[in-house]
């Protein structure tokens, strides 16, 4: 019964890991938007520079992230 939980929890780890390469190659495969493609906001520079491929203005991506958007 071990051997069961063992190979499900390989690959849950492998499925997570692919989810997350993913999304890193989506937010890295463009470069970061000019204006919040949910509030219209513009994204400041700074942001745009220390999170390349950002799509969001740091509160929209912080509710996204929250489940509220």
């Amino acid at each position: 019964m071990t051997n069961f939980f063992d190979r499900a929890s390989e690959l849950e780890q492998r499925q997570r890991d692919e989810a997350l390469a993913r999304q890193a190659a989506k937010q890295h495969a463009g470069g970061s938007l000019s204006h919040c493609e949910d509030c219209g906001e513009v994204i400041p520079d700074k942001r745009r520079q220390a999170v390349p491929g950002c799509r969001r203005c740091i509160h929209c991506q912080q509710r996204h992230e929250q489940g509220r958007a």
